[in-house]
């Protein structure tokens, strides 16, 4: 075999990911060094991204795209899965009951149906005025850019893109940058006004480097550090078992259907492959119930989960994700489309803000302005996104708004699930998407109904004093 470097197929994927490195340590110096960037609350995954999108775009770097697109496709999936595979802590002052977390999960998915019945609204006057060749699903990527990530941007933009929109791979990761963006900017902009009225007063404090909650290293019960296998290692392995346990089920199911019904195939089985992270995240449960059954049973000692390491894990995918999504970007596939990106950009930041400004107040009473801004920030980037701006409310996070973040979009898979069918209906006739848009305004008034009417005897939520 050759190892020199005329072997490109041996060199060129760590160089890739070389290049991605230099990305993430030049963007981490620039936010440390410079306040505009930091002052921004922009995510250094983000930044990094926007570097090589910027750089590959004028040809001052060659990056390999389809990598690009493998990262951003794999690296929700992996996320997910390392995220499920944590084990939950029962906690006394736990003060994220499961009702406010299932209705948190519901809030969530109300906002990708408001978020998409506004991007039809804005894609379908363009395409009956202005511009009649628009393709008329297009709105539908609104809640995939800002409210799902880049992680199904790419995914749905891509389906879409094969259904006959025209960049439409693109067109979904833009939404998804300037998700970013308006999740920063905006949301700086909206917590600098809320100091000089006097809400809060912003407390001095360094970056926190890590997830929403902080868990110990080693929990009573866990495999010791001196086991001869690497406690990370075998973290890696249990997400990589449980990934490949995923890729067989979905293999079996679109066979299945295939052989069954080859006209039902075509039409569910991207949609599937395009929503491995969801089956990924139903398999690391099923895994999980796997492994506390048999410690129950005695079969094994230890835990071998470490809920710290699996939170390291997907933090990794997350960033590798959201660089690889923003990077993979074709601006000139945007050519004949800024006018309907604009207005979606604009539309998705506005109504999102008026329409979370609402329900916050109606789902945290006690911590209005904390739930505000981590779901803002979340609904419009990430959970990385809505930490940071919560981080400069609640730096200590004594409201329970940060564990909302994470225990509501657990919920929010299964209540997002119906969804993300839908959203492979509509482009394929006028009629689907109508009827699409339909079945979301219904969806929505269902979950309103859950979040505004259902309610038990709770006590009222404290902060927890230090």
């Amino acid at each position: 075999m050759d190892y020199s470097a005329a072997n490109t197929a041996l060199w060129s994927s760590l160089i890739q990911f070389g290049i991605i490195a230099a990305a993430v340590i030049v963007s981490n110096f620039l936010r440390r060094k410079i306040s505009l960037f930091r002052k921004s609350l922009l995510p250094t995954a983000v930044l990094a991204g926007f570097i090589l999108l910027v750089l590959n775009t004028t040809g001052l770097l060659t990056l390999d795209a389809q990598l690009l697109e493998t990262i951003t496709y794999h690296g929700i999936a992996i996320g997910f899965i390392a995220m499920t595979l944590r084990v939950q802590k029962k906690d006394a002052e736990d003060r994220s009951t499961a009702l406010t977390g299932a209705k948190t999960g519901a809030m969530i998915v109300s906002v990708y149906l408001v978020q998409a019945l506004i991007g039809s609204a804005v894609v379908l006057l363009l395409a009956f005025t202005v511009m009649p060749d628009l393709f008329k699903a297009a709105g539908i990527l609104l809640p995939m850019g800002y409210g799902q990530g880049p992680g199904q941007a790419n995914n749905i933009g891509g389906a879409y893109e094969a259904l006959g929109f025209a960049g439409g791979r693109s067109f979904g990761l833009s939404l998804s940058a300037s998700g970013y963006l308006v999740a920063c900017f905006v949301g700086v902009i909206a917590l600098n006004i809320l100091m000089k009225k006097g809400r809060f007063q912003r407390i001095a404090h360094e970056d926190i480097s890590g997830s929403v909650t902080v868990d110990t290293f080693q929990d009573q019960g866990e495999m010791p550090l001196s086991e001869s296998l690497d406690r990370f290692s075998m973290q890696v392995a249990m997400v990589t078992i449980t990934y490949l346990i995923t890729y067989l089920v979905t293999w079996g199911i679109t066979a299945g259907i295939t052989a069954v019904s080859p006209g039902l195939g075509n039409t569910v089985n991207s949609l599937l492959w395009g929503f491995n992270f969801i089956i990924g995240s139903l398999v690391a449960i099923l895994v999980k119930l796997f492994l506390s059954r048999m410690k129950r049973l005695n079969f094994m000692a230890r835990q071998y989960q470490n809920n710290y390491l699996l939170n390291r894990i997907s933090g990794f995918a997350f960033d590798l994700m959201i660089i690889a999504g923003i990077a993979s970007i074709r601006l000139e596939d945007l050519s004949g489309l800024w006018l309907p990106f604009i207005l979606l950009s604009v539309a998705g930041a506005m109504a999102t803000w008026l329409y979370l400004a609402w329900i916050c107040k109606k789902l945290y009473p006690n911590y209005y302005y904390e739930g505000l801004m981590s779901m803002y920030g979340m609904l419009t980037g990430t959970i990385s996104s809505g930490v940071l701006l919560l981080r400069e409310l609640d730096p200590e996070y004594k409201t329970p708004a940060a564990n909302n973040l994470v225990l509501g979009s657990s919920f929010g898979i299964g209540f997002g699930f119906p969804v993300l069918i839908v959203v492979g209906m509509a482009p394929k006739s006028d009629f689907m998407l109508y009827l699409v848009i339909g079945i979301c305004f219904v969806y929505l008034a269902l979950l309103l109904t859950f979040i505004l009417k259902i309610n038990v005897k709770n006590s009222a939520v404290k902060s927890k004093k230090k």
